[in-house]
C-alpha cells in the first residue's frame, strides 16, 4: 500500500475487524526501534464511543412507552395498551 500525499493509508478491512478499529476509533503511534506501531488509544473507563452516544441522546425522548410497547412497535405487532 502507498501513503497518500496527505499522509493517509487504508487499513485493510480484515485487520480493522480483527483489531476492532471502527470509524472514529482513536489510535496512537508508537516507535519501537526501527518499527512504527499503530495501536488503539487507551481511554479512561466509561469514556468510549458508546458513552458519547448515550450522553448525546440522554433526555431527548419525548414519548412515554413501556418496554413491551417499544418491542411491539419494532417488531411490527399491534402495540399493547399500558
Amino acid at each position: 500500500m502507498k501513503i497518500t500525499s496527505k499522509g493517509q493509508v487504508t487499513i485493510p478491512i480484515a485487520l480493522r475487524e480483527r483489531f476492532g478499529l471502527l470509524p472514529e476509533t482513536e489510535v496512537d503511534f508508537e516507535v519501537a526501534g526501527d518499527e512504527l506501531r499503530l495501536r488503539s488509544a487507551q481511554r479512561p473507563k466509561g469514556g468510549g464511543r458508546g458513552a458519547a452516544v448515550v450522553a448525546r441522546m440522554l433526555g431527548k425522548g419525548d414519548v412515554r412507552m413501556t418496554t413491551d410497547q417499544i418491542l411491539a412497535l419494532t417488531r411490527g405487532r399491534p402495540t399493547p395498551s399500558k
